[in-house]
């Protein structure tokens, strides 16, 4: 195994390529986990599961997030990015393989914890070795780029589940998901991938309370604005499974408009260059959150495969657009040697939204309906764009 290089300046070649190595790492797992989730949406549903039961496995990919970001975030700080991100590459790994050993419903409740913690702690130790590994001018370049790869791995894993559970069935779908964080993690250790130390800041913080990070009135407007657009961003992931159903859509097709969504987010994100030099971070922010809520406002009307696959893209454009802006901030404003932390307690205020907002969205979808659900987070967003724009 690579032993972690220092964070430095990423101006060299051989700096660009272990950028590129680390953005593939983050492909290779995040793949797994949105293919896998969605896999588990539609194990649910076809064996007659509610959008209750679909909520409450999607509130289990966040509900161990919520309770350990804080702590991931802190660990990485302290050990540096590898051993986080090997963790969570075997934590994905055993989700995805768990429904392929054993394809029956109440596995599907261990799988959503897994892979839920697992891309909790290497998402946390990806992010923060790209901050750290890159200069104050080149953060938000290079949080587009990682942002790009994500945008593929968004794309490919919803149509990768769907058209294995189409053409193969659910356990070899999920075995076939599997085999990404298997590449992951045989990357990791046999790959000459560079990742930061332990932050040389770290120890300086041991008295340090979490709320002095949310003391600081920046930071704290960066969380607000970031479990907003995450917020809209999940309900996508939620919503699209049981309209699809509702509508008679296979696997195939809701696989292809979640990944219209991925697609949208990819197109915004190769122009972010041309975006951050002409708006500022939080007219990006604000500008997310108008075209989300707008969109929301109009997924009740949908009625067909092309009109949820032009709103799903809509929607990815917007939001895409947001997350490289929220990372960039995140790093400008978290003191030196808490970055991990700030991502880890970013990773739990959202994952806190994320474990109470699909029981919401289920049991208000089943008692009042979708169009509700729709444009109260309509609603939600269009009031975050305002809050955002007087920033």
């Amino acid at each position: 195994m690579m032993t972690s290089a220092a964070p430095g300046p990423s101006c060299t070649r051989a700096s660009r390529v272990n950028l590129l190595l680390i953005i593939f790492l983050t492909v290779l797992c995040h793949a797994a986990f949105n293919g896998t989730r969605v896999a588990v949406s539609l194990f649910a549903l076809s064996h007659g599961g509610s959008p209750f039961v679909v909520g409450l496995l999607m509130a289990l990919t966040a509900a161990l997030p919520m309770l350990f970001g804080v702590a991931s975030g802190r660990w990485t700080d302290r050990v540096g990015s590898r051993r986080p991100m090997l963790l969570g590459s075997s934590l994905v790994l055993a989700g995805a393989l768990l429904p392929a050993i054993s394809p029956a419903l109440p596995a599907l409740f261990l799988t959503s914890a897994l892979i839920g913690t697992g891309m909790m702690a290497t998402q946390v130790a990806l992010q923060n070795a790209v901050g750290e590994l890159s200069t104050v001018r080149e953060r938000a370049h290079n949080f587009s780029h990682m942002a790009l790869g994500m945008s593929v791995s968004s794309f490919a894993g919803p149509l990768i589940a769907g058209f294995a559970i189409d053409h193969f069935g659910y356990r070899p779908a999920f075995g076939l998901l599997a085999v990404l964080p298997l590449a992951t993690l045989v990357l990791l250790w046999l790959g000459p991938v560079r990742l930061p130390p332990p932050s040389p800041h770290a120890q300086q913080h041991t008295d340090r309370n979490v709320f002095d990070l949310l003391g600081t009135r920046e930071l704290r407007r960066v969380f607000i604005a970031s479990c907003l657009l995450a917020m809209g961003w999940d309900l996508h992931t939620f919503i699209v499974p049981i309209l699809g159903t509702q509508l008679g859509l296979s696997a195939s097709r809701i696989g292809a408009i979640l990944s219209a969504f991925a697609l949208a987010t990819f197109t915004i994100r190769l122009a972010m260059r041309w975006i951050a030099g002409r708006f500022t971070e939080w007219q990006v922010l604000t500008g997310a959150m108008f075209l989300a809520g707008a969109t929301y406002l109009l997924f009740p009307f949908a009625g067909n495969v092309w009109q949820l696959t032009c709103l799903s893209f809509t929607l990815g454009l917007g939001l895409g657009a947001a997350q490289p802006m929220v990372m960039a901030l995140m790093h400008h404003i978290a003191p030196e040697g808490r970055a991990g932390e700030a991502l880890g307690l970013r990773t739990t205020l959202m994952n806190s939204s994320q474990v109470a907002l699909p029981l919401v969205f289920g049991a208000v979808g089943a008692a009042l309906g979708m169009t509700t659900v729709f444009w109260s987070v309509a609603m939600c967003l269009g009031a975050g764009g305002y809050f955002t724009r007087r920033r």
